[in-house]
């Protein structure tokens, strides 16, 4: 049996690896959990792209909700521009 199709059995890990292993498990959970409730909340302008497809982008591993919160999520600033609201300065000419 090679090394990539050998299974690690819990039992036959460290007290460490299984701490290491519990932590990013939480750490994946929680950031697609709230990566997921900010997605259902957010009004539909201030997301690029398709729910949809962040959803499903979510999913994967840690780089779903990283993607997610770093390139789908509009600022506000880019919210106003789109749905065209934004006022001018008094002070601009």
């Amino acid at each position: 049996m090679s090394s990539l199709t050998t299974q690690v059995r819990w039992a036959r890990l460290t007290p460490l690896q299984r701490a290491a292993l519990v932590v990013a498990a939480a750490v994946q959970l929680g950031l697609a959990v709230a990566a997921w409730t900010d997605l259902a909340r957010r009004d539909p302008g201030e997301i690029r792209g398709s729910r949809t497809k962040w959803a499903a982008v979510i999913a994967v591993n840690f780089i779903g909700p990283i993607a997610y919160f770093r390139r789908a999520r509009r600022s506000p600033a880019e919210t106003r521009v789109e749905i065209g609201q934004v006022s001018r300065s008094p002070h601009s000419a």
